[in-house]
């Protein structure tokens, strides 16, 4: 795969990190997540193909093994707040100087610097200093954040893995490693790069959601059908409009023009009250086919069977069952091969890991004994 042989240590945090980790791990990086020990159950749901190491960081021994195992990789991904890993000396001005091609990569609400640097904050926060959230939520209504996939995950754990590839790149030029701040803050902007970069040509001089492509539009949008579910529309090009029309068996001359602003909520009156008059699974059979623009909202639970994601593998399910994206985008030559086993335990292969990183056995089992690691083998063969 296309990053086979680079060695990740991930320390262990919520949504962004982990999805960053499962990134590189899909994609062929060996990813050692680095637990904390006395640790009933892990919060990371992103841990496909990872392993797990549990190390004691409140003791100074437990720091110094997490020290030896970043020395010796190729990426360090950290998410805690700043100032954190330079309390125990393993900040990237301290690691890099033993291992001066390490990538340490930092992934954080609001940056490294900065007013907001160690505040606490959320996707919401971050999507909200952003300048993204003003613009999210219906007319007449308050900013809604949608989940939290801008901040955390598009402009957090996406990002972050970028920045490692590019540091990567950069590095088999110059044999260097670096520092990577990952702001989720500037990553959800830079995300959002159109919003900036096309008010001049006024998709958004109006209040929220009553824009072309914020809900305002009647052409753009979703609607409910006869048992319940919803159809998406994106009819925008007056080709495609019309082929709308024409499949929700309208007449065109009975209808205001496409791009009248003021008659949009009439137009939205109709187009509710037709797509009511038939099934989701009706609808579909009208308009696949066509470039309409109309596609079925579809479940998680539904995703895997439509006809279009069964036949290029959209979806896959693990050795548990449970459906999963397929690593995107598809490379011909190296492409990503997701782990289809379970995720692991904590600590689960803190032996093995530490042996891989030149541990002799006797020092692993004072360790063990001194509650310096932790190791769950016994749990994962049961």
């Amino acid at each position: 795969m296309a990053l086979a042989g680079v060695r990740v240590i991930e320390l262990a945090g919520l949504a962004p990190a982990p999805f960053c980790g499962m990134i590189l791990a899909d994609f062929g990086a060996r990813v050692i997540r680095v637990d904390r020990t006395k640790v009933a159950m892990t919060v990371d749901t992103q841990a496909r193909g990872k392993q797990s190491v549990a190390l004691n960081l409140k003791n100074p021994k437990g720091v110094a093994v997490l020290k030896r195992l970043c020395v010796h990789s190729d990426v360090v991904l950290e998410p805690y707040r700043k100032g954190v890993m330079e309390k125990m000396g393993l900040g990237p001005e301290d690691l890099l100087k033993e291992n001066p091609r390490l990538i340490y990569a930092r992934l954080t609400g609001y940056g490294q610097s900065g007013s907001y640097a160690k505040a606490a904050g959320h996707d919401i926060n971050y999507l909200a200093v952003s300048g993204l959230l003003s613009m999210l939520g219906r007319s007449s209504e308050k900013p809604y954040a949608p989940l939290n996939l801008v901040a955390d995950f598009a402009g957090g754990g996406l990002m972050c893995a970028f920045g490692i590839v590019l540091a990567l790149l950069e590095r088999s030029r110059s044999g260097q490693g670096q520092i990577i701040d990952a702001s989720m803050v500037e990553g959800a902007a830079y995300v959002g790069s159109f919003m900036w970069k096309s008010r001049s040509l006024g998709l958004w001089n109006r209040p929220r959601g009553e824009n072309m492509l914020d809900s305002g539009a009647p052409f753009y949008d979703t609607y409910r059908t006869s048992d319940g579910k919803y159809m998406a529309v994106g009819a925008i090009e007056p080709q495609f409009y019309q082929q709308l029309i024409k499949g929700l068996g309208l007449d065109d001359a009975d209808l205001p023009a496409q791009m009248s602003v003021s008659d949009w909520p009439q137009l939205r009156q109709t187009f509710t009250r037709v797509f009511t008059s038939k099934t989701q699974a009706e609808w579909s059979r009208v308009f696949d086919g066509t470039d309409a623009c109309v596609t079925p909202v579809l479940s998680l639970d539904e995703v895997l069977s439509h006809p279009h994601n069964q036949a290029r593998g959209s979806f896959f399910k693990d050795s548990q069952g449970e459906i999963s994206p397929r690593p995107a985008p598809v490379l011909s030559r190296s492409p990503a091969e997701p782990c289809h086993s379970r995720d692991p335990f904590i600590g689960e292969h803190t032996r093995s890991v530490l042996k891989e990183y030149g541990f002799e056995q006797a020092q692993i089992e004072q360790l063990l004994s001194a509650g310096i690691v932790e190791c769950n083998e016994a749990k994962a063969r049961l």
